[in-house]
């Protein structure tokens, strides 16, 4: 994929989305083939070595996987980009607190505070909360698996500008998600997973068209 596309991935339940992502974002071992980032060879055993060189993932349950339910959002925001910003154990309270400020403000995150729990937060904005965290790690590759599952409207329209905004300076975004509004109206380019393998790739121009609709993607995810 390129620079600042939004990919998204499609599929039925247990056709491989997820656990692609998972072995990119070193989750998982891969089972075969190679992971390539401006075309040098990523081998990934590590979440840590991921995020070393470049991608990042938004896990579909925030609340398990993305947050510390109980810790600040400041703490939630600056933890996985302590070890960058850090000298030797040093760490730079007033930079920290003033970087994790500029990302959750350019996440639009609605909160009384940085020093509050992200427990306290709706769900739409303790979304916003684990986007800023990535945000602030300089990321090459995005990984979005079910964004906007369990936010309301207003939130899930928010969180779809921040997405368009993040691919704008360049990101590369990987989105997964089960809603087809969803995966039409966001994808330059949509790749439909079937029993593991990549069964169609769908352009937007085919989406624009008229040339592709909600039935062709399903016929796709059934194996036809």
């Amino acid at each position: 994929m390129h620079k600042g596309e939004i990919l998204g991935l499609t599929g039925l339940v247990g056709a491989g989305r997820s656990e692609t992502m998972n072995a990119i974002f070193g989750l998982a071992p891969p089972l075969g083939g190679q992971i390539l980032l401006e075309g040098k060879e990523l081998k990934n055993r590590s979440t840590t070595q991921a995020i070393a060189s470049g991608i990042v993932m938004v896990n579909e349950d925030r609340k398990r996987y993305g947050l510390c339910l109980m810790r600040s959002l400041r703490e939630n925001i600056s933890l996985p980009n302590l070890r960058a910003r850090q000298k030797k154990i040093i760490v730079n309270q007033k930079r920290e607190k003033r970087e994790c400020a500029q990302y959750a403000k350019e996440m639009t995150v609605k909160s009384a505070g940085l020093e509050i729990e992200a427990l306290s937060l709706s769900g739409g904005n303790q979304q916003k909360v684990v986007l800023a965290k990535w945000l602030m790690a300089n990321p090459k590759v995005l990984i979005l698996d079910e964004p906007t599952r369990g936010v309301d409207v207003g939130a899930k329209a928010e969180i779809h500008t921040q997405i368009c905004k993040l691919a704008a300076r360049g990101i590369a975004v990987i989105m997964i998600s089960s809603e087809l509004p969803e995966i039409m109206g966001m994808s330059d380019r949509i790749l439909v997973y079937h029993e593991g393998r990549i069964n169609g790739e769908i352009l937007r121009k085919d989406i624009l068209s008229g040339a592709v609709t909600q039935e062709t993607i399903l016929a796709k995810e059934f194996g036809q």
